[in-house]
C-alpha cells in the first residue's frame, strides 16, 4: 500500500511550464487530477521525497506543497517564511509529535 500524497503547486510567471511538472507529478504513482493545479496520488513517496522528484522541473520562484494524508507529514518548496511558519506551528497545536 501506498502513501495518499496531495500535491498542489502554484506556478508563478515568467516560465510556466505545467507539462513538465505534470509529468513529475505523474511519475509520483497512480494519479487522478482533482483541480488544475491539486492532485491526489498513491506513491510509495514520502511527502519531502515527493517535492525533490518535483523539484527539478520548478523555476526558482514556484512553489509545491505535498502532504501525506495517511502518515500525517508536509513538505514544501518556496513557500514564504511566514505561510510555512503557520503551518508548522498549527499542525503542532494538533500533533503531540511535530509532523516536519
Amino acid at each position: 500500500m501506498g502513501n495518499n500524497l496531495h500535491v498542489s503547486y502554484d506556478l508563478i510567471s515568467p516560465g510556466q511550464d505545467y507539462d513538465k511538472v505534470i509529468d513529475k507529478v505523474k511519475e509520483l504513482g497512480s494519479w487522478a487530477k482533482v483541480h488544475k493545479s491539486f492532485w491526489y496520488v498513491n506513491s510509495t513517496y514520502s511527502a519531502s521525497e515527493a517535492v525533490a522528484h518535483i523539484k527539478p522541473a520548478l523555476d526558482n520562484n514556484d512553489k509545491v506543497y505535498v502532504v501525506d494524508a495517511g502518515n500525517n507529514v508536509a513538505a514544501w518548496n518556496a513557500l514564504s517564511k511566514d505561510v510555512g511558519d503557520h503551518i508548522k506551528d498549527q499542525w503542532e497545536k494538533r500533533e503531540k509529535t511535530p509532523a516536519f
